[in-house]
């Protein structure tokens, strides 16, 4: 991930380090907030309980699917052949190396409109037509806003990722049995964070004048879950207007707009719960 390895350390417009004069575009690592981490649950089950909160974004213009926006990329990288495994490496660590790093970039890139991601503004965790609920680990459905869901989730995380049993970085260690479907639960779970943002904060994006980095960030990230079989096609049907649109000029530069709305044409007028 070469692509991405200077926005970590330093601002994400000039790569300058501290006298930057870009002021708030400098990636600050999320820190878990006070009492996040009780709820550490897998689970984004489905609920018939009545929804609450803003309008659903669905009903919004979706900005990112210009195209004078989706084109936008801070590399003309061909991802389809950097996600593939390389020769004499194992698969759980190629797994392991690439899942943690999309964990760090995915919560650096929310860090940057984390102001505007608040309790107010986001009383749900909405993406689209669907709210996403969080669940404890004795199954009880928290009630929370996408800020406090987004906090479980990169607690819930950055557990997983720091557990030596999970991911081991000890030369004989051995990856669980489980290894896995706990990457592919991770991987749910940053699919929802990236989702949020292009559909509730993407102008917030553009004024920062990050949306190459998310772009560039979304393709990578879908591309090599594709690639492992990480992510199910339904839980991922809701961006489909957008992969298509990032994704199908063959994972690098401009791909092609053409039907870059057919996932949103036979959306439903109803908010699904998950």
């Amino acid at each position: 991930m070469d692509w991405l390895m200077g926005v970590t350390a330093s601002c994400v417009v000039c790569s300058a380090v501290p006298g930057c004069l870009h002021p708030g575009k400098l990636m600050a690592r999320w820190q878990p907030g006070p009492g996040k981490e009780a709820a550490t649950s897998d689970s984004t089950r489905k609920s018939k309980a009545k929804p609450n909160g803003k309008k659903p974004a669905a009903e919004e213009k979706k900005v990112y699917l210009e195209p004078e926006y989706a084109k936008s990329r801070i590399t003309d990288c061909e991802f389809r052949e950097l996600v593939v495994l390389p020769r004499e490496i194992d698969l759980n660590e190629w797994l392991a190396s690439n899942t943690t790093t999309f964990f760090h970039h995915v919560n650096l890139q929310y860090s940057t409109i984390s102001e505007f991601c608040t309790g107010e503004a986001c009383q749900t965790m909405a993406v689209c037509n669907t709210q996403y609920y969080w669940y404890d680990e004795r199954g009880k459905k928290v009630k929370c806003t996408a800020p406090q869901y987004v906090d479980f989730v990169m607690s819930s995380v950055q557990k997983l990722v720091t557990d030596e049993d999970v991911f081991p970085t000890k030369y004989g260690r051995e990856f669980p049995s489980s290894f896995e479907s706990l990457v592919k639960k991770i991987c749910r779970y940053l699919f929802h964070v990236l989702a949020h943002i292009y559909s509730s904060h993407f102008k917030e994006t553009l004024a920062l004048e990050l949306h190459g980095h998310l772009n560039t960030l979304y393709i990578h990230f879908i591309l090599f879950a594709r690639e492992f079989n990480l992510l199910d096609p339904k839980e991922t049907a809701i961006m489909d207007d957008l992969t298509e649109v990032l994704c199908s000029g063959g994972g690098h530069g401009g791909g092609s707009t053409d039907g870059a709305s057919g996932g949103g044409a036979g959306a439903q007028n109803h908010v699904k719960e998950r």
